[in-house]
């Protein structure tokens, strides 16, 4: 995380991403969480620092504290850029507080021989590979509908832009091997966290895994998520692979091992903090378990309303292009005008509003706002839009006679939503 925290700020991104727009989208119930001007950087150097932190085990429990909460408002100044892999640092931090990640082998234990513990309980190991095992299973079974599996959709439509890599090129221009990696796919997620479970094909797995990551790695780019989960599943390795890696890396930095190994199990300060901890950790994955399948509640296909689309490990199952053209009438007078979105969001903001219907909703509310301090006293904002999901044609999306403006943000159904004319059957 602190490479990616560096790899983010020498991009420009922090700049292009919170401080040159003028508009940002947020998430329902946390419109307070914006970006803070230049101090956005300072809010940067803060997530990196206690990233560093953390991975050195230097005032852990504080570190990986600030680590949660400014990585996560980060998360939250702006939806345009949520991905899953994002989502998923922000929840594993948040386990990892709870967690004693500094008892052995830590710039904490070297220098408090009280915590120093050469053993910890199972289960805060095991909550670890829990979380991964979610994503990835939950990952798979929202692979598990008709387009994915019987159109290899979308990887018809991006694997054949690929063309100018090396060996792979020729290879992702046939339509046979789109629909290899789509089942293929599919079952590495499903199977993978139970391979890696059992010690006789742990080995396999890791290699699986390794091959899976890079591969996605050069498919597509997707940041630092390959590498990520390359190096979190060597959690699924007993001991004895880990402490081999210590030892390689005390010779090289001349660091005295041994000083950890005293046989002692960690125990937590009062019984009290080990008992909030577990009760937390337990209902940390009851939710983690039910909130990927809250689309259950609503009406309609998921892929085309999104009710429930996000945090739910539905990981690059969809390609959507839309078209939104907004109008503003003055109910006084009954004059109306196009707007130009250019004005309001930089290009990578319109392209995410113009096929994702809360984005759209929250825009509409915001030229609501900006109309009427341009002497519009109660602005109707309506929208011709367009929508193409998956290699079909474009189909109108928002209902063109709804004043976008009389609709509050919610998690209500969004009956103002064009029915889609198509099935998609699966999970």
């Amino acid at each position: 995380m602190l490479w990616s925290i560096v790899r983010f700020a020498a991009n420009g991104w922090i700049s292009k991403l919170y401080i040159e727009p003028d508009f940002h989208f947020s998430y329902l119930g946390f419109e307070w969480v914006g970006p803070l001007g230049e101090w956005t950087y300072l809010l940067f150097i803060i997530c990196g620092i206690t990233s560093l932190f953390v991975a050195l085990g230097f005032k852990y429990r504080i570190s990986i504290i600030v680590f949660f909460l400014s990585f996560t408002y980060i998360e939250l100044m702006d939806k345009t850029t949520y991905l899953n892999h994002y989502y998923f640092i922000s929840i594993l931090s948040f386990l990892m507080i709870f967690l004693p990640a500094h008892a052995y082998y830590s710039i904490d234990a070297r220098r408090n021989k009280h915590l120093r513990s050469q053993e910890i309980p199972a289960w805060t190991i095991d909550s670890i590979k829990l979380l991964l095992g979610i994503v990835y299973f939950y990952a798979g079974l929202a692979k598990l509908n008709s387009d994915w599996l019987f159109e290899a959709m979308p990887l018809q439509i991006w694997l054949p832009s690929k063309y100018s890599i090396p060996l792979l090129g020729d290879l992702l221009q046939q339509t046979w091997a789109h629909y290899a990696f789509a089942w293929g796919g599919t079952l590495y997620d499903l199977s993978i966290p139970f391979l890696l479970l059992y010690k006789r094909t742990r080995i396999f797995a890791f290699m699986m895994v390794v091959i899976f990551h890079v591969l996605t790695r050069v498919l597509f780019p997707i940041g630092m998520f390959p590498y990520i989960m390359i190096g979190s599943v060597l959690i699924f390795f007993d001991a004895g692979l880990h402490n081999k890696i210590l030892a390689k890396i005390s010779e090289w930095l001349n660091i005295s091992k041994s000083v950890f190994d005293n046989g002692k199990i960690y125990q937590f300060p009062k019984n009290w903090l080990r008992k909030a901890s577990v009760g937390i950790v337990a209902v940390f994955f009851i939710l983690q378990l039910l909130i990927p399948f809250r689309y259950l509640l609503y009406p309609g296909e998921l892929f085309w309303t999104e009710e429930g689309y996000r945090f739910s490990w539905r990981v690059m199952l969809m390609e959507k292009a839309g078209y939104a053209n907004f109008k503003v009438v003055n109910p006084e007078n009954g004059q109306r005008f196009y707007v130009d979105n250019d004005q309001f969001l930089t290009e990578f903001q319109e392209k995410q509003m113009s096929f994702q219907p809360d984005f759209i909703l929250e825009y509409a509310h915001y030229l609501e706002d900006h109309y009427q301090t341009q002497g519009i006293k109660d602005p109707e904002i309506y929208v011709e839009s367009y929508v193409a999901l998956n290699g079909r044609r474009s189909q109108p999306y928002v209902n063109p006679e709804v004043d976008l403006t009389e609709i509050k943000p919610s998690l209500k159904h969004r009956t103002w939503l064009l029915p889609f004319n198509d099935e998609i059957k699966g999970l």
